[in-house]
């Protein structure tokens, strides 16, 4: 998949650029206190100690750390072809986050290199699971990516309970697992700077393979390149990189994604010029947003997590370079849709799959464990007990499935996109930051203005989804990328909410973790109305939705 591109601002005035401003807000920054460096009179001077041992080693952090997230984006982007591989999009990131967070709950202790072993396993694993799944369908990026946002989902939900139910834990995992560059000492950035220097010199010797790998599978093969250890090889080092920062720093969000199609889009289409100037743009792009960071927060004792800060100032800088990315593939309406023959499906199909509903659904209201923890079956006198609390639960779920199967079908219909779904394309990240708002700005929010307030969030996600989407055609990949940035920009409001310590982001913690614990009567009933109401508007419009595939000459 290529990327054409056309510009009048060079990579290398790109990449001066941000570091000439992140460098002046860093200087700012220290200028009050740089004199302390060469003036020492031998007593305790705490604002020196500060500068000396926190302030600069995080700036060098930064600088590091961009730097190793841009350069591993740079590799995987360019050995699979794919210009929306990244850590964070191929579940690299997330996987070492995932492995982190279980050896810190059973290894509190552990550090050092235990803890970059124990990040490159994780971000291993789930590189493997990811590469696995697109090796199937011979590595096409829809396939990838795809695989990589559920292992990112899956692991982020796994590590969100862990956390959750670690509650003594939560301010410390939840700030680190977010991105925080603060530090104490040298430690870290002068362990981080040798391992990256040998990282980055072995993706600099494979140049050449890289260069190749241009040319397609079949065409590197033809001129005596072995593409499968090209890509294996590019693909370690990029892990490496990706687990090494995630072991020191936690996850910073998106520089591995759009430091290198800033560094494309200002001109630099050989990838031995992606790997110069992708480094130093990722590392002024993380400068800059920390020190800006590092600035807001001074006089106060707000502490935000810089992780989450770059994926919500990263988000809009990549839709406003969704307009210049012009990318070949050309989406199919109709190549996502089922053939006619089979679009009403079997029906020995759908009978076994309600016989199958019907006996899980009995099963979660009579089955469950009893007091000494074996499984046994509610007893008749129990039924008025255990069934007010288990029904309007298992009702509640049933009514929640059925909206967002509905929603996931129109959805796929009005892309002509088979990965568009509400979680992929940022839509439930908008009803969440809606009632985020309804709780922190209502002086009592209840379920009617949590309501309106998330389906407005909703909606606007979508109205800015459609309006990228109505320019390109619903291209796949603009259509992805787009929500793959309302997301991140709304899950990084979210974190930041969440690291202040107020106790309503607690309340949104737990509400994002999909619990059915506080479903009463009410909300099921009124779940199982919205639900019949949204079906039957769905099923009204059955005919709109069979003739979109046919485009719209057709369809009119």
């Amino acid at each position: 998949m290529l990327i054409r591109t056309h510009t009048s601002i060079s990579a290398p005035a790109v990449a001066m650029g941000l570091l000439l401003m992140g460098g002046l807000l860093a200087f700012i920054h220290v200028w009050p206190d740089l004199s302390r460096l060469t003036v020492y009179d031998g007593g305790y001077d705490p604002r020196r100690m500060v500068l000396l041992y926190s302030t600069l080693p995080r700036m060098a952090t930064a600088l590091l750390s961009g730097a190793a997230l841009a350069l591993a984006g740079s590799v995987l982007q360019q050995v699979l072809r794919n210009p929306l591989a990244s850590d964070t999009t191929l579940g690299i990131s997330a996987g070492a986050n995932l492995a982190l967070v279980i050896a810190m709950l059973a290894f509190p202790a552990l550090d050092g290199l235990s803890r970059d072993a124990v990040a490159l396993f994780g971000s291993a694993i789930a590189a493997l699971i990811v590469f696995m799944i697109g090796a199937r369908r011979g590595f096409s990026p829809f396939a990838l990516v795809l695989a990589g946002l559920i292992v990112s989902i899956w692991c982020g939900s796994l590590a969100a309970i862990l956390v959750l139910m670690n509650d003594r834990y939560l301010a410390g995992l939840f700030i680190w697992g977010a991105g925080s560059l603060a530090q104490q000492s040298w430690v870290i950035p002068l362990s981080l700077l040798p391992k990256i220097l040998g990282l980055a010199a072995i993706a600099f010797l494979m140049t050449r393979p890289l260069s190749l790998m241009e040319l397609g599978d079949s065409g590197a093969s033809g001129i005596g390149l072995s593409v499968k250890r090209t890509r294996v090889m590019a693909v370690c080092v990029s892990i490496a990189l990706a687990a090494i920062v995630t072991s020191a720093v936690g996850v910073i969000g998106f520089i591995g994604l759009i430091a290198p199609g800033i560094a494309r889009l200002a001109g630099a289409r050989r990838i031995k010029s992606q790997l110069i100037w992708a480094p130093l743009i990722g590392a002024g792009l993380l400068l800059l947003t920390d020190e800006a960071l590092a600035m807001v927060a001074t006089g106060n004792t707000l502490f935000l997590p810089t992780g989450a800060i770059t994926a919500f100032l990263g988000a809009p800088l990549l839709l406003l370079m969704l307009p210049r990315m012009r990318i070949s593939h050309k989406v199919n309406p109709a190549a996502s849709q089922p053939k006619a023959s089979s679009r009403h499906g079997s029906p020995l199909l759908l009978a076994a799959a309600c016989t199958v509903l019907f006996i899980l659904l009995i099963g979660t209201l009579f089955l469950g464990r009893a007091p000494d923890g074996t499984w046994t079956i509610l007893a008749k006198a129990q039924w008025a007990n255990v069934l007010p609390y288990r029904f309007p639960r298992v009702i509640g779920a049933f009514a929640a499935g059925m909206m967002l199967a509905a929603v996931g079908s129109i959805l796929q219909r009005l892309t002509g996109n088979e990965m568009a779904s509400p979680e992929v394309l940022g839509i439930s990240a908008g009803a969440t930051i809606g009632v985020t708002l309804a709780l922190f700005l209502l002086p009592a929010s209840g379920v009617v203005a949590q309501l309106g307030f998330g389906g407005f969030g909703a909606l606007a996600v979508l109205v800015v989804i459609f309006l990228f989407g109505i320019r390109s055609g619903f291209a796949p990949e603009r259509v992805l990328l787009t929500g793959i940035a309302l997301g991140a920009m709304l899950d990084a409001s979210i974190s930041v909410l969440a690291a202040t310590g107020d106790p309503r982001a607690m309340m949104v913690m737990q509400w994002m973790s999909g619990s059915t614990y506080l479903v009463d009567a009410p909300k099921a009933i009124s779940a199982v109305v919205a639900a019949s109401v949204g079906l039957t508007l769905s099923f009204m419009a059955r005919r709109w939705l069979d003739l979109l595939p046919l485009g719209p000459q057709a369809a009119l």
